[in-house]
């Protein structure tokens, strides 16, 4: 049986992303935590980083990641934790980047990928069936970053109960007419995401008895500049929310500004809670749900290496955590401010 990083957290006790700070020397780990751990993986006979390069089967020194977008801030964060890992490890990342249909077709229906690269790491972008064929043909290792899918290694986080847990804080906090930033309807590129944030945010909704007004939910596109749009028609509307739940970090800064633009105050006049964990979400005083998103890209290069040096090792899920972080974009409501 081929041992994974997993292994080496369960035997030291420790968080994956503390054996991943510790087994790359990284400072923010206590010495004690860090002795245990290498020795777990001594014990484990678990490759230590500066080995890696050393044990690792490439034939082309590549790795290649398949990504939708790279300007936007989680893929980039995603693709900064995949590029150092591999770096360390003395392996290139190859990227394949593209926004359109016509780019993805040309990708996976003409294995363009085929005898480019040794691994494959593919981001936030659920394959069709016939492409999740397509890539299983290459014979090279896959890891889906923000999905998961029999075959194939995936890391990502449960979005359904990250959402819950924002809409949660917004009810205990006595909100009852809560709206909602989301995603386009009509997206072409299929993402989970979006669909699965918007279930966790109805499901809270229903359990606690709470009217789901569709006037209360626009749809920001998950950027800064679609959410303030989004937000400037909520504003617009009757019956104003005293709460919203933008679906990812960068809607909630736009919802911020046109907020203030329109003479509000948050949380004084509207409370908002984002998702994520975007570096801006603490200057901007935001509550936001956040996740791992620099580890996720580390742990499926990770897992790319681990299946290269072991070909026969079966592939494995990891399921992140997420944290609710509080901060003063969000208060306690009372009863007759809900009028």
């Amino acid at each position: 049986m081929t041992v994974g990083i997993k292994d080496v957290a369960a035997a030291a006790g420790v968080s994956i992303a503390t054996v991943s700070r510790a087994l790359r020397g990284m400072s923010h780990v206590n010495a004690q935590t860090r002795e245990r751990i290498l020795a777990a993986a001594e014990a484990l006979d678990y490759p230590l980083p500066q080995r890696q390069a050393q044990r690792i089967f490439s034939r082309t020194n590549s790795v290649g990641v398949v990504a939708p977008y790279i300007s936007r801030w989680y893929f980039a964060q995603v693709l900064s934790g995949a590029e150092q890992a591999l770096r360390e490890a003395g392996l290139d990342l190859l990227l394949y980047n593209f926004s359109q249909l016509k780019s993805r077709e040309r990708l996976f229906q003409h294995q363009l990928l085929k005898g480019r690269v040794d691994g494959l790491i593919v981001i936030s972008l659920p394959p069709t069936e016939g492409e999740f064929e397509s890539m299983l043909n290459l014979g090279i290792p896959i890891a889906l970053v923000g999905m998961h899918h029999e075959g194939c290694a995936s890391v990502a986080i449960d979005d359904v109960a990250g959402a819950r847990t924002a809409t949660q804080h917004l009810v205990n906090l006595g909100h009852m007419k809560i709206g909602l930033i989301s995603g386009r309807p009509d997206d072409p590129l299929g993402f989970n995401v979006p669909q699965d944030r918007r279930t966790g945010f109805m499901q809270v909704l229903a359990e606690s008895g709470l009217e789901w007004v569709p006037s209360r939910e626009a749809h920001g596109d998950f950027t800064m500049h679609g959410a303030s749009r989004a937000m400037d028609d909520l504003l617009a509307r009757p019956n104003r929310p005293t709460a919203i739940f933008a679906l990812s970090d960068e809607m909630a800064f736009g919802a911020l500004q046109a907020i203030r633009r329109n003479g509000l105050r948050v949380p004084e006049d509207i409370s908002i809670i984002g998702f994520d964990g975007h570096e801006m979400a603490e200057f901007s005083d935001l509550t936001t749900i956040e996740q791992p998103v620099p580890l996720m890209g580390e742990m499926a290069a990770w897992s790319i290496m681990e299946r290269l040096k072991s070909p026969r090792s079966e592939p494995h899920s990891l399921t992140m955590p997420t944290t609710l972080v509080v901060r003063n974009s969000t208060r306690r409501i009372n009863p007759d401010e809900q009028q």
